[in-house]
C-alpha cells in the first residue's frame, strides 16, 4: 500500500506542476505578470517538481524491493546450487522417489509414474506461492541436475517457527550433502524468514537423518508416540529443534 500511495502522490504533484506551468503562460493581467512574482512561482514549481520526482523514485525503490522479496531465494554452497524445482526437473525427482530406500522413512509411497513427481513439484510450488514455505532443489554445479531437495513446511509465522525436511538421491549418500546444504538453509530461516525455532521430525529408526541433524546443531527433544498414520500404520516421530540463539555458523550466506 505504501508504494502505491507514494506513486500516486508523486504523480499528483507532477500533474499539479504541469497545470501550474500551463496556467502561467495563459494571457492574463494583474500581479502574475510581475517578473519577481513569476520568478517566485517558478522556484516553488521547481521545488515541488523535485519533490514529486523524489516521491516517485521512492515508490520505484519499494516496487523493486518487493519484487526482490517475492522472487524465490537462490542459495549456493561450495558444491551445490539451491534453486527452485521446476516441472522440467520431474525426471530427476522421479528417479530418487521411485526407489524404496528413499521412501522407506518418507511420508510418500514409492513413485510408479513420473506424473507423481510432477504433482509433488506443483505442490511444492503452491506452498511457496501461498507463502507457506520453501522447497529448494539441490542441484550440482557441474550439470545443474537435481539430486535432492530441502526446505521448510508447517511454517507458523505467528510463533516464528517452521519444520525443515530433506532428501537426497542414494548416489549421493554419505558424501556430506546435507551437512553442506543445511547451513545456508538454516541461515535463511533465521535471518530472512525470521524464525526463532526450526524443528525436524524423523523416524526414530532413521539414524542417517538423526546424525545429520545432530551435526547441524539440532537438540533431540524426544519421541512423539504414534503421532502419524502413514502407509497403513501408526508411526512414532522423533523430534529435535534448533533455536536462533544456538545457530552460530560463520560462513557467508550467498544469494545468486
Amino acid at each position: 500500500m505504501r508504494k502505491w500511495i507514494l506513486l500516486f502522490g508523486g504523480i499528483a504533484i507532477l500533474v499539479g506542476n504541469v497545470w501550474g506551468i500551463y496556467s502561467m503562460y495563459q494571457p492574463r493581467v494583474g500581479p502574475i505578470g510581475n517578473g519577481k512574482i513569476a520568478d517566485q512561482i517558478w522556484v516553488i514549481i521547481s521545488i515541488s517538481t523535485l519533490t514529486g520526482l523524489f516521491v516517485i523514485a521512492q515508490s520505484v525503490v519499494f516496487f523493486l524491493y518487493d519484487n526482490h522479496k517475492k522472487r524465490f531465494p537462490r542459495l549456493e554452497t561450495e558444491r551445490f546450487l539451491l534453486r527452485p524445482i521446476e516441472i522440467s526437473d520431474a525426471k530427476d525427482v522421479y528417479h530418487y522417489f521411485s526407489q524404496d530406500e528413499v521412501t522407506k522413512y518418507y511420508d510418500l509411497n514409492t513413485f510408479k509414474d513420473i506424473r507423481e513427481a510432477k504433482v509433488l513439484i506443483e505442490n511444492w510450488q503452491k506452498r511457496y506461492h501461498k507463502k507457506e514455505g520453501f522447497r529448494w532443489g539441490i542441484a550440482t554445479r557441474e550439470d545443474n541436475k537435481i539430486i535432492g531437495s530441502c526446505g521448510y513446511h508447517n511454517w507458523e509465522k505467528e510463533h516464528f517457527k517452521a519444520e525443515v525436511g530433506f532428501e537426497v538421491t542414494p548416489e549421493f549418500w554419505r558424501k556430506g550433502v546435507m551437512t553442506e546444504v543445511l547451513e545456508p538453509v538454516l541461515r535463511y530461516g533465521f535471518e530472512e524468514m525470521e524464525l526463532n525455532r526450526i524443528e525436524a521430525l524423523y523416524d526414530p529408526e532413521n539414524l542417517a537423518s538423526k546424525k545429520t541433524l545432530e551435526k547441524a546443531g539440532f537438540v533431540y527433544e524426544g519421541v512423539l508416540r504414534q503421532s502419524a498414520f502413514e502407509k497403513g500404520y501408526f508411526c512414532d516421530a522423533a523430534i529435535c529443534s534448533l533455536l536462533k540463539k544456538e545457530n552460530v555458523p560463520q560462513h557467508k550466506l550467498f544469494n545468486i
